[in-house]
């Protein structure tokens, strides 16, 4: 079933629902800068900063389309079904990439405020976890704990809560408590 879903989605895409996700392109910037650039979405994620510098969606472009071998990163794109090309980005990133027999990575996502509370980031983790490009047993999230909606996400994913940790931030320039959450898949 996810090799037909692959299939219909197109070459290196994955259906989730109501849009697919894909790989990131060149001409992704502007509406990355757009979206990354809002406060909200930089302090509900680690590394983005805000406010934004220059040029740093044309290099978070770039190094995406560079294909690190322990991150992969997808767009949300729903302009097949008449959404807007750009809805959010989710990735997956190799907890230890030297050691790949593991099978464990760290999902992560941001959705567009535009389109929150609109299930995106459900459809896009339950679809990205289904594929499992990356062959995991194990995937691992972390949410910030003043962001429930991301919470949701995972339990509507079937995550499980693992436990309560912390992480810097650096739009808020501080360390932040999370809520931390697994899911098996062998």
């Amino acid at each position: 079933m996810v090799l037909d879903m692959i299939a219909v989605a197109g070459e290196g895409q994955i259906a989730a629902g109501r849009f697919v996700l894909r790989h990131v392109r060149k001409s992704d910037a502007g509406l990355f800068a757009m979206y990354a650039g809002d406060k909200r979405v930089a302090e509900a994620t680690h590394s983005i900063p805000h406010p934004l510098p220059p040029g740093a969606a044309e290099a978070f472009v770039t190094r995406a389309m560079a294909g690190k071998a322990d991150e992969e990163i997808w767009v949300m794109d729903g302009s097949s079904t008449g959404l807007a090309e750009v809805l959010g980005v989710i990735s997956l990133k190799r907890m230890d990439p030297e050691k790949t027999s593991r099978g464990q990575s760290e999902i992560g996502y941001w959705v567009a405020p535009a389109f929150w509370n609109t299930g995106f980031a459900s459809e896009a983790v339950k679809a990205l976890v289904e594929a499992n490009p990356q062959n995991n047993r194990t995937i691992f999230a972390e949410v910030f704990q003043d962001n429930p909606g991301s919470a949701r996400v995972l339990t509507n994913c079937g995550f499980q809560y693992l436990g309560d940790a912390e992480t810097f931030s650096v739009a808020r320039n501080s360390r932040v408590p999370t809520w931390t959450y697994v899911k098996k898949l062998d």
